[in-house]
């Protein structure tokens, strides 16, 4: 997870539109270091999720059914929304509005594509 997401920003780097539109304080801390932070956050944003889980003796993977469950798995999709927040902070402060969007954001486009997935057989779970 940190590799593909410290590629990813690199690559993104790389896109004039896409860096065009970065806050200034991103761009200027370059892709290593925002990459790194990003790829960190992806580690870092499973842990207490799977702590909660795990106390819900819910199977790595796994899920509840019903709205708990769905809430459950909806911030699985975009916990690490929340780690991000914290670990730019260095680099770049996001609002809780930011970080609000960009949470319900994710959830919105994550929560879809493990559908897809889970349709193709690539998942084990719709959600």
């Amino acid at each position: 997870m940190f590799a593909g997401v410290a590629a990813a920003t690199a690559a993104l780097f790389r896109v004039d539109p896409y860096r065009d539109h970065l806050p200034d304080d991103v761009r200027e801390a370059g892709p290593a270091t925002v990459g790194a932070l990003l790829g960190l956050a992806t580690v870092a944003g499973e842990f207490p999720n799977s702590f909660v889980k795990r106390r819900l003796r819910i199977a790595p993977g796994g899920h509840r059914g019903g709205p708990a469950g769905v809430a459950i798995a909806t911030v699985d999709q975009a916990d690490f929304v929340l780690a991000a927040w914290l670990l730019l902070a260095p680099v770049h402060r996001l609002s809780v509005r930011e970080a609000a969007t960009a949470f319900a954001m994710v959830a919105a486009v994550h929560v879809p594509i493990s559908l897809v997935g889970y349709l193709v057989g690539a998942r084990d779970t719709p959600i």
